[in-house]
C-alpha cells in the first residue's frame, strides 16, 4: 500500500538528514519527558502516551542518545536548544542512575513499574546501551560520564566477559547466575558502544576491544553459517538453529537469518575500518567481509514486488523446514516477510558508509533505493516518526508507532551516520 509522500530534496544533502532528524525530534520533544523522571516510553501513532508507569532500559538509554546526538547536530546552530537538549539528557541519565542502577548487583534493572523494578535480569544487551548511552553524552559534554563509563567497563569485564571465546555472555539473574543462552546482538551493540565510547575518550581499550567482537562475530562465528551472522548459539558458541524456531517474530531474539544485522555489522566494520586507518593499523579484511554482508543480505532479503528489506529468511540447510512463508519463486525463503523500520534505516546508513569506502556507486543506488521505500511507506509525514513495522504489502500491522525499546533511535541515528559520511568524518 503506498501513502501520499509530499516531494522531498535530495536524499543525499545534508539539508534534507537534518530536517529529517527534527521532524522526527518533534514528535518525542517534548511530550516524552517525564517531569516524575525519565521519559515516557509507549507512543501512538498520534504521539498521545498509552503506558505512562512502565520503563524499559533499552527505551531509558536510547533517549538519551537521541538527545546527546541532537544536541551535537544542532547546538552550533542554537545554543538554547543545546541547553534544552543537554537538560533532557541529564534528566534522563539520573534516572538511569537512580532507578535502573541495581545498587545491590551493580547491574541494571532491565524493566520497571511505577519507578519500581519488575523484571531484574542482568541482559547484556542492556548493558551496551548503558555504555552506548554514556559515551554518547560524555561526547556531548557531559564529564560525569567519563568516571561511569570506567566503572562500566569493570562491570563488563568481571560479570559479562567470557575470555576464552573473547565474546560477551548474555543474560543472568540479580545474582550474576548466567543461562546458557549466547547471542550475537548483545555482542554487535557491545561493539556499536564500544566505537562510541572510543570516540569519547580515545581510550584505545575500547577500540580494541570493538575489533575483537567484530572479527569474533562477522569471522569465527560466521564460519559456522556459510559467512553470515547466526543469532542464537549454545554455551560453547557453538549455532543453535532449534532456538526460537517455534517464533520466528520473536521481537529481540527472532529465529533465522536477520537482514538487518548483517547490514548493522557491515556499517559497524566500516566505522571500525576508518578508525584503524587513521591509528595507521588497517586491517584489510574489514571493507571486504562489509561488502559481502550488506550484498548477500539485500540479496536475500529485498521484496522485488512490494519493495523493502523483508525480516528473516533462513539457512540454505534448514530450507525444507522454514516455519514461515516464501515467496513467490521459492527462492528466499523468508521466514519472516514483515517490513522493520529498524531494518531499512541501518541498511541505508550501512549503503552509503559503502559508497564512501569502496567508491562502488550501486551502493549510493542502495541508499536511494532504501530511503524512498522508507520516504514512502515508513515515514509519518502527518505526525513525525517512523511507523514501527509494516506487514509484507506495506499496511500497519496497528497504531503503535513507538513502544518500548525504538525511540527512532535507529532512524535518527541513521541520519547523523550519513551526515558523518557526507562531511567527510565516515
Amino acid at each position: 500500500m503506498t501513502r501520499a509522500a509530499p516531494a522531498h530534496a535530495d536524499f543525499r544533502s545534508k539539508a534534507f538528514l537534518r530536517g529529517h532528524i527534527r521532524h522526527t525530534m518533534a514528535f518525542y520533544h517534548p511530550r516524552c519527558i517525564d517531569p516524575a523522571g525519565g521519559f515516557f516510553h509507549y507512543f501512538k501513532d498520534d504521539g498521545s502516551v498509552y503506558d505512562a508507569s512502565h520503563r524499559h532500559l533499552v527505551s531509558s538509554t536510547r533517549f538519551v542518545f537521541n538527545y546527546a546526538t541532537a544536541a551535537l547536530e544542532f547546538g552550533g546552530d542554537d545554543p538554547a536548544l543545546r541547553e534544552e537538549y543537554l537538560h533532557a539528557v541529564r534528566h534522563g541519565l539520573a534516572f538511569l542512575r537512580e532507578r535502573h542502577l541495581d545498587p545491590d548487583s551493580g547491574g541494571y534493572f532491565w524493566t520497571l513499574r511505577d519507578g519500581a523494578p519488575e523484571d531484574t535480569t542482568q541482559h547484556c544487551y542492556g548493558a551496551a546501551f548503558v555504555l552506548l548511552a554514556y559515551s554518547i553524552a560524555l561526547k556531548a559534554g557531559v564529564e560525569e560520564c567519563r568516571t561511569w563509563m570506567a566503572a562500566h567497563w569493570d562491570l563488563l569485564d568481571t560479570r559479562y566477559w567470557e575470555p576464552g571465546p573473547g565474546l560477551y555472555r548474555d543474560e543472568a539473574t540479580r545474582d550474576w547466575e548466567f543461562s546458557g543462552y549466547r547471542g550475537q546482538n548483545a555482542n554487535m551493540h557491545m561493539c556499536e558502544a564500544m566505537l562510541a565510547a572510543f570516540e569519547a575518550s580515545r581510550e584505545p581499550r575500547y577500540l580494541q576491544r570493538a575489533l575483537l567482537l567484530a572479527d569474533h562475530m562477522t569471522r569465527r562465528q560466521a564460519a559456522q553459517c556459510d559467512g553470515l551472522v547466526w543469532e542464537h548459539y549454545d554455551a560453547d558458541w557453538q549455532v543453535d538453529t532449534d532456538y526460537h524456531r517455534d517464533d520466528p517474530k520473536h521481537l529481540f531474539r527472532p529465529w533465522g537469518f536477520q537482514p538487518g544485522h548483517q547490514t548493522e555489522w557491515s556499517k559497524l566494520l566500516l566505522i571500525l575500518d576508518g578508525h584503524l586507518r587513521q591509528a595507521g593499523t588497517p586491517a584489510d579484511w574489514l571493507v571486504p567481509r562489509a561488502r559481502e554482508l550488506f550484498d548477500r543480505a539485500v540479496d536475500a532479503a529485498w521484496d522485488p514486488e512490494f519493495g523493502g528489506l523483508m525480516y528473516g529468511f533462513a539457512p540454505e540447510a534448514l530450507r525444507k523446514e522454514v516455519p514461515g512463508p516464501s515467496l513467490p519463486d521459492g527462492r528466499h525463503f523468508i521466514c519472516d516477510d514483515d517490513k522493520y523500520f529498524w531494518v531499512q534505516a541501518e541498511s541505508l546508513a550501512c549503503a552509503a558508509r559503502l559508497a564512501a569506502a569502496t567508491g562502488d556507486t550501486r551502493y549510493w543506488d542502495w541508499y536511494d533505493r532504501l530511503w524512498d521505500y522508507a520516504w514512502r511507506h515508513l515515514v509519518d509525514h502527518t505526525h513525525g516518526a517512523w511507523y514501527r513495522i509494516l506487514d509484507r504489502e506495506n499496511r500497519k500491522h496497528d497504531d503503535e508507532k513507538s513502544p518500548a525499546g525504538k525511540t527512532d533511535y535507529h532512524t535518527m541515528g541513521a541520519c547523523h551516520d550519513v551526515l558523518a559520511v557526507l562531511r567527510g568524518r565516515g
